[in-house]
């Protein structure tokens, strides 16, 4: 081997002032346990192997981005109290790092995304001050950026929502509302991006629960299209259930559950009302179509009228066919049956939010109340077969007839 070969591959070359700060941050950290120490002496190894490639050349981007990853996880080696390197140090030159790599090449939509990760992490140790307001504003910026850059990110949306959540804890109350519907509206893109993400499904819940807290304390806006708190908890308990029963040995969402179960509208997962032609007329002049009840629950989406009148109604009283037992037709989707659903707009549906039902025996149009209002259906109707084609139905049914 040539000394030349030797000088490339050597991790002990001198470094730069910049490389030999992280450097002495990196050396600096001894590990909590015989574990840590093992992992860190591996990190260790891999900085030095990083800092030589950007010693021998400035631009190579993807040496930052791994350095600043090496910086990052080191963090994670470090206890909270340490000041010797302290965590917050680690992090910050990660960041730095990940700045230096973006500005190289800025389609690295990976480091964007870690950056954010990290910038979060420092954000978390200022509690609910100006600096950690400043600190969330920049990660959500950079998820945004990660997303721009690569959209099928379920696990960048679901972290974006995440930091508008922290963000809308702290700045001032004026400013809350809007950054927590953006928060809401990241969560549902992530869980439309998977729809078993049970994560996303969980935190949508838990800002929903939020926000139901709120609208309580404050009593809303004004607005007449303002959601009420109580709609606000059961949407927020649709959400857990439906986290619970893809992940029912999860302590978390169990104890959420235990919390917000009672706010379903038992023994349903949802019922609200949307707007369906005559049975077996899909194409009826807009005038027959008839706003109406329906109820949703772990088999099946049903339309709740019974002799004209709208009632609260037990699943034992309908029939399989699509009937009732006293004989009138209704409109009733099996979850089985659901091929897709899906927002939809056509001439031949009334003015509204349509939404298309498609099953295999068939399309079923409605038309929700409102595009709020729609997300909600979707979101349900999708969950639930979601839970059905996951084997979880079973869990389902005990939440809401249990």
């Amino acid at each position: 081997m040539n000394l030349h070969s030797l000088n490339q591959d050597s991790p002990h070359q001198p470094y730069s002032e910049q490389s030999r700060a992280a450097m002495e941050l990196i050396n600096s950290i001894t590990g909590v346990d015989e574990e840590g120490r093992s992992r860190q002496r591996i990190l260790t190894f891999a900085a030095r192997r990083y800092a030589s490639a950007i010693e021998r050349n400035g631009q190579d981007y993807d040496a930052l981005y791994n350095w600043a990853l090496v910086l990052q996880e080191s963090a994670d080696n470090v206890s909270p109290d340490s000041t010797s390197p302290s965590k917050d140090a680690l992090l910050e030159e990660a960041c730095k790092k990940y700045d230096e790599a973006t500005h190289l090449c800025p389609t690295l939509h990976d480091a964007f995304y870690n950056w954010a990760i990290a910038i979060s992490d420092r954000a978390k140790m200022r509690g609910r001050t100006k600096e950690a307001e400043e600190l969330w504003k920049q990660a959500t910026k950079n998820y945004e950026k990660a997303v721009q850059l690569n959209w099928n990110s379920p696990q960048a949306l679901n972290n974006w929502g995440l930091a508008l959540q922290e963000l809308s804890a702290i700045v001032p109350a004026r400013e809350k509302q809007t950054i927590v519907k953006t928060a809401i509206s990241k969560f549902r893109a992530a869980i439309q991006l998977q729809f078993d993400f049970h994560r996303a499904i969980y935190n949508l819940g838990t800002v929903l629960y939020g926000l139901a807290e709120d609208t309580l304390r404050t009593g809303g806006t004004g607005n007449i299209k303002d959601v009420s708190p109580n709609e606000l908890y059961s949407q927020s308990a649709i959400y857990i259930a439906a986290a619970h029963a893809l992940k029912p040995n999860y302590s978390v969402y169990s104890s959420a559950l235990r919390l917000v179960r009672s706010m379903l509208p038992l023994p349903y997962l949802k019922v609200g009302y949307l707007t369906a032609p005559p049975v077996g007329r899909p194409l009826a002049p807009h005038s027959d179509w008839k706003r109406s009840q329906f109820f949703l629950n772990h088999d099946v989406l049903q339309k709740l009228n019974i002799g004209g009148e709208q009632i609260q109604t037990s699943p034992s009283t309908l029939g399989r066919s699509g009937s009732t037992l006293n004989g009138d037709r209704t409109i009733k989707v099996e979850i089985p049956d659901i091929v897709s659903v899906s927002a939809c707009a056509d001439l031949t549906l009334p003015p509204g939010a349509g939404l298309c039902i498609d099953t295999i025996h068939g399309p079923i149009f409605l038309v929700a109340d409102s595009w709020d209002a729609l997300d909600g259906w979707l979101d349900a109707i999708r969950l639930v077969y979601t839970i059905y084609a996951r084997g979880k139905n079973e869990v389902l049914a005990g939440i809401i007839t249990g």
